[in-house]
């Protein structure tokens, strides 16, 4: 028998865009009178309303899927109203998944057609593959041809997606360049070609800290205009995206919601941050950094771990020893090097700090 509980359990952990955020998309489609590029699901207008947040005329709240400056996504939106490609790059931790996810769920309904770059990435993701039982019984022909996710994306004129573009073997990435200077794909052993048709285009994300690893090529490179995602710039900022995106991902795992735990987010923000400057927050005192990058994404997970221990072993209310074993990890990756900076930043820094002696002691209990 299905029961609620039952219900919830069969729901996908971590719904696409589309899904997840139907209702929104939904609205804004009904609200918009303006114009739109092909096979588009909203205008350049509204897909940045989506990304940026808004009230509608009918009174429907759009959520903020991207905290930042507004400028930032309607330059990426522009982009991919014309032919030009979109690459996302930033630190790690700048939302560059998450804003290419909501982007092509805004502008094609689906975000689902998906390349993970990694080291081990094959031509065959970018361009096609075969299905080797046909190939081997029937010889090379189109039911024989599975088509990547932008080949998929050319022929029916959707947004196709690249992650991590920079950790794909340089002679793959180049595989791009004529489908994004020539919009065709050539498919040599059936004598045929796939073309781009209207509303095609592509997201790719890179890594600002993977420079060097697989350098774009200059003519790759020319073929993106490249969007540069910042961490945010305010502590506020930072503690507001934290807190939504906890709570989105906490509603999934039935954990606590998020207001009882703000006050020790706003801690793991501090501590990211003032660290990751090198610098206290009120720019009084110097601090050493660690060797990992402490982005916001860490936070989100650190607070989430938290909030599983309060959920699970504690009375549901996010307390420092929750979150302070997850510092520990996020921020000391080199145990002779890390551990010395966590230390210093421990005594001189957190230990005076008004209202921090509780934090201070979890900490120093794991630290121990």
């Amino acid at each position: 028998m299905t029961t609620p509980e039952n219900d919830r359990g069969n729901q996908a952990l971590r719904p696409h865009a589309e899904d997840a955020f139907a209702h929104e998309l939904k609205a804004l489609a009904a609200a918009d009178d303006r114009p739109r590029p092909a096979r588009w699901k909203l205008s350049p207008w509204a897909v940045a309303t989506y990304l940026l947040g808004g009230t509608l005329d009918d009174g429907t709240a759009i959520t903020p899927k991207y905290i930042g400056p507004r400028r930032i996504v309607e330059v990426a939106v522009t982009t991919l109203a014309t032919d030009r490609a979109l690459l996302l790059l930033g630190v790690p931790g700048t939302a560059k998944t998450w804003v290419s996810e909501h982007l092509a769920a805004a502008v094609s309904g689906d975000s689902t057609l998906l390349v993970q770059g990694t080291a081990g990435t094959p031509e065959e993701a970018i361009r096609y593959g075969w299905n080797y039982a046909r190939l081997l019984a029937h010889g090379p022909s189109r039911e024989a041809l599975v088509p990547s996710p932008v080949m998929r994306a050319m022929a029916d004129g959707m947004t196709a997606r690249v992650e991590e573009l920079t950790r794909i073997p340089a002679d793959v990435q180049d595989t791009l360049i004529t489908v994004l200077s020539e919009k065709t794909l050539p498919i040599p052993e059936l004598g045929e070609e796939v073309q781009a048709v209207g509303g095609f285009n592509l997201i790719a994300t890179a890594n600002d800290r993977d420079r060097g690893v697989n350098e774009l090529s200059s003519a790759l490179r020319r073929r993106f205009n490249t969007v540069v995602l910042p961490l945010p710039a305010t502590a506020d900022a930072e503690v507001d995206i934290v807190a939504r995106r906890v709570d989105q991902m906490g509603r999934a795992l039935d954990l606590p919601a998020v207001p009882e735990g703000l006050e020790e987010i706003r801690r793991v923000v501090t501590v990211f941050r003032e660290l990751r400057d090198g610098v206290t927050g009120d720019g009084r005192t110097k601090v050493k950094s660690p060797s990992g990058t402490l982005s916001t994404a860490e936070a989100i997970s650190v607070v989430t771990g938290g909030l599983a221990l309060a959920a699970h072993f504690g009375d549901g209310v996010l307390r420092p020893s929750d979150v302070a074993a997850g510092i520990l990890g996020a921020v000391v990756r080199d145990p002779a090097a890390d551990k010395v900076v966590w230390q210093e930043y421990l005594e001189t820094v957190v230990r005076e700090r008004d209202g921090w002696k509780d934090f201070y002691r979890a900490c120093r209990e794991v630290t121990a």
